[in-house]
């Protein structure tokens, strides 16, 4: 199948007017140096999306963590191997995949000498869209998941509820296929009666994705 260049078939609820243009190794590159928003200023390093260019699939979070500030990686913290667990146990290798944050660079506020993850508000978050645009439009994935609530808004709209709509697959721009589960941070800040049931929700939404992918293996 031809790869696009057309961006209203981005599956995004809102469209980007300008996306940056390149791939992945130049996206990384100009991305270092983006000042869009003030959260460059205090964090360590953009944090970028890993994984190879032709991924079928697209996991994308909410914002980096302290771990991933500093290493600039995904997903490499306490919830990314909570991530990397889960992947494993339906069969998902982390290494076909495609991971981003919907924000790239890592918002916190200081307590004593440690770094508290803090939201980012909704211009920060607007300001970083390009980004996202910019990844899905170079690996053009089939199947996107979004994880947690700021990801699902980006992808569906300000009206999607995870809570409500998780392990639903929807038909987004361009025939992406996408759905929508807990991030796993969200696990592990539940209270401990519910750690489990999310954990178990998280896996069961992640086992769509990898049965999905091997129904369009089959297909080809």
């Amino acid at each position: 199948m031809p790869r696009t260049t057309d961006t209203a078939a981005l599956p995004l609820a809102k469209p980007v007017d300008e996306i940056p243009a390149g791939n992945l190794r130049t996206l990384t590159r100009k991305a270092r140096g983006c000042q869009a928003c003030p959260l460059w200023k205090p964090a360590t390093q953009t944090v970028f999306g890993q994984g190879p260019e032709d991924a079928l699939a697209m996991l994308v979070g909410e914002q980096p963590g302290n771990q991933e500030d500093i290493t600039g990686a995904p997903f490499v913290g306490p919830a990314g191997q909570l991530l990397d667990r889960a992947l494993e146990e339906v069969g998902l290798d982390r290494d076909t995949l495609y991971l981003t944050n919907t924000v790239k660079h890592f918002k916190f506020e200081m307590r004593g000498k440690a770094r508290l993850h803090k939201r980012a508000n909704a211009a920060e978050q607007e300001a970083c869209r390009m980004w996202l645009a910019a990844e899905l439009l170079q690996v053009q994935p089939k199947i996107v998941v979004a994880l947690g609530a700021m990801a699902a808004h980006t992808l569906f709209g300000n009206q999607f509820r995870v809570t409500r709509e998780r392990g639903q697959w929807r038909t987004l721009p361009g025939g992406t296929r996408a759905l929508a589960s807990w991030h796993p941070s969200a696990v592990l800040r539940a209270p401990s009666s519910r750690r489990e049931q999310l954990r178990g929700e998280l896996v069961a939404d992640l086992r769509l994705l990898a049965q999905a992918l091997e129904d369009d293996s089959a297909k080809a």
